[in-house]
């Protein structure tokens, strides 16, 4: 008996769970970017970042100033490579996240 009340409490758990954590991802994708700046005098724009050989598909080059955006604790960041948002053209990329600064600064 004490079996099968642990199992059901134990399957209840594990469905909460599962809803929670799929509630956050989703959330998540929703999240509008931060309004940043690009702060290296050149930084690489890819389309795509592969965990296997990093990234993929230089797009352009983007120059310090630039407007782009990446909202911290938000938006991935994979071995450094940070996805953003370029308000130019409105398409998202992956740069060195080291190369992105200036938040909120315009």
């Amino acid at each position: 008996m004490k079996s099968s009340k642990l199992t059901r409490t134990l399957a209840i758990t594990a469905a909460a769970l599962a809803a929670v954590t799929v509630q956050q991802s989703t959330a998540r994708a929703d999240v509008p970017p931060e309004h940043a700046i690009i702060v290296c005098q050149t930084a690489s724009f890819y389309a795509n970042y592969d965990s296997a050989s990093g990234p993929t598909g230089l797009v352009r080059t983007l120059t310090y100033g630039k407007k782009v955006g990446h909202t911290r604790g938000a938006h991935p960041i994979y071995n450094g490579w940070a996805a953003t948002f370029d308000f130019g053209p409105n398409d998202w990329g992956y740069v060195r996240n080291e190369c992105i600064g200036g938040y909120d600064s315009w």
